[in-house]
């Protein structure tokens, strides 16, 4: 590869899960959150997992807070890693959720004994704040049931030179017709957001889900062949050279407790 390389909301998310757009909806916040691991006799990935399946995510939905993602990687740099995105109605919210969390007593014990255990239960945890396009305003969980084999996930990373041009690909991607057109071509569109506090800012960051490797390879081929999208890429200033500096791509497994999957 190239530079395009590996590397409760009821109301809104309502509509979103049945991949409708949404633009009365206000947009969501997501913190998009790695926890950094290290393969070793601690056994740090299993014992996070289990402080995210019994302790987290009960805590958030508890609190109003979802839906929430939580992933491994699959094809990433700097693995072994889990990634968690958490979704809030808006900054105000997440700051009550988890001040609520932090003050709920059974959440706080399970947080001490996650503590309390022998070894480093992780290396460091990165952090961002990402804000929903108008257009895509919740995250819209994938339909799933018992007998559904498990998705493979997509997170792509736009940075542009500057906020004018992360402007221009924005609209590009809401009222030029790129979503649509991932839509069309059956890619399971997740998220899309705009990166608010965090790394290689100016920059966006949107969720793909496909059934499988093969279905993903499937899909982009269509794409880099759909007429609309040959249209769309040649229109002026909005060529990838013109808004977009770089762009990154990793591919992650959901966690069998995931909500998104």
């Amino acid at each position: 590869m190239t530079r395009r390389k590996f590397v409760p909301v009821a109301a809104a998310a309502g509509a979103a899960m049945q991949g409708q757009t949404n633009t009365s909806a206000k947009p969501c916040v997501y913190e998009l959150r790695v926890v950094h691991q290290r393969n070793s006799a601690d056994n740090q990935r299993q014992r996070m997992n289990d402080l995210l399946k019994d302790a987290t995510l009960p805590a958030l939905q508890k609190y109003g807070a979802g839906p929430a993602g939580f992933f491994t990687n699959a094809i990433a740099p700097g693995g072994p890693f889990t990634m968690a995105i958490i979704s809030y109605p808006s900054m105000a919210a997440m700051e009550d959720i988890r001040a609520r969390m932090n003050a709920d007593p059974k959440y706080i014990k399970q947080i001490e004994a996650f503590n309390a255990m022998s070894g480093l239960g992780y290396e460091r945890i990165d952090s961002s704040l990402l804000r929903a396009f108008p257009g895509v305003p919740a995250i819209e969980v994938p339909p799933t049931d018992a007998k559904r084999a498990p998705r493979i996930f997509e997170l792509r990373t736009y940075e542009s030179n500057n906020s004018a041009t992360l402007r221009r690909k924005i609209k590009m991607f809401e009222e030029g017709g790129e979503i649509a057109i991932f839509r069309k071509l059956g890619m399971q569109v997740v998220f899309f957001a705009e990166t608010i506090v965090g790394r290689d800012m100016p920059s966006l960051t949107y969720m793909l889900g496909y059934d499988d490797l093969a279905a993903r390879e499937r899909a982009w081929s269509a794409f880099g062949k759909d007429p609309d999208w040959a249209k769309l890429r040649v229109q002026p200033g909005l060529s990838d050279a013109e808004v977009v500096s770089n762009i990154s791509s990793i591919l992650l497994s959901p966690l069998p407790f995931s909500p998104i999957r």
